[in-house]
């Protein structure tokens, strides 16, 4: 498939209607988006294989949903350093934050040190996408050591009291999906959570009760009991 073929399908889908279901959930990227689902692109994303190429002019469009396709057709194994860094730099919406997270950036070999060194940058949406990426790592990264999310607790408990909607979410994200990797990182993510509690930042408090609650919850307790505690092991 190549890109002019792509681009005019999706410009033949476009939905008025999803769209305006997207900005009710704070979907709202600098060029209004077409409103193609992501089980579409998804479908299209199948059929068209790794290319990196492609993945390139698709993002090169600046159409919301041809980017989200890009990340989702692109070779991690091709990315490099400096892509990294031009891609996040243009992240103007969350949704395509998380998609990039979770399709792409999770899977280069950048991931780890990326999330940490976004974590400290200004720009929000490049904010977001460190911790968006720590969230993702924790869920898909099935080798990488304690070690690693450790250190991503450090950058949360740092960063919490940043109130901005978009960092505070993925924040919390981060947070929680950390404590649901295995039982040794709940005790840990659960003692970040308890001293962000104490904090005069409410977007703090928050994080850290919302993330709590889950942490402790009796679901997440059982299956951390059914794994392997403190053994590194992934359970979801």
């Amino acid at each position: 498939m190549d890109c002019e073929t792509i681009l005019t399908y999706l410009k033949s889908q476009a939905n008025p209607e999803a769209v305006a279901g997207m900005a009710r959930y704070g979907i709202r990227p600098k060029r209004p988006p077409l409103g193609v689902s992501i089980p579409t692109l998804r479908r299209l994303a199948k059929q068209a294989g790794k290319d990196h190429k492609l993945a390139g002019q698709l993002w090169a469009s600046g159409i919301h949903e041809a980017r989200v396709l890009a990340s989702m057709v692109e070779d991690p194994d091709r990315v490099t350093e400096a892509q990294l860094e031009r891609w996040v730099q243009a992240l103007d919406s969350w949704d395509l934050c998380d998609q990039c997270c979770s399709n792409l950036f999770d899977k280069t070999q950048f991931a780890p040190r990326k999330a940490m060194e976004w974590s400290e940058r200004s720009a929000e949406f490049v904010k977001r996408a460190g911790f968006s990426l720590m969230a993702c790592l924790a869920v898909h990264d099935k080798k990488a050591e304690d070690g690693v999310f450790e250190r991503f607790l450090d950058d949360v408990e740092r960063e919490a009291d940043d109130g901005r909607n978009f960092v505070k979410k993925a924040v919390n994200w981060a947070l929680r999906q950390i404590g649901k990797r295995n039982a040794r990182l709940n005790k840990s993510a659960m003692a970040c959570a308890q001293r962000l509690t104490e904090r005069p930042s409410m977007a703090a408090r928050r994080i850290a009760r919302d993330a709590l609650r889950e942490l402790s919850s009796a679901v997440v307790q059982v299956r951390l009991r059914r794994g392997s505690a403190g053994s590194g092991r992934v359970l979801w």
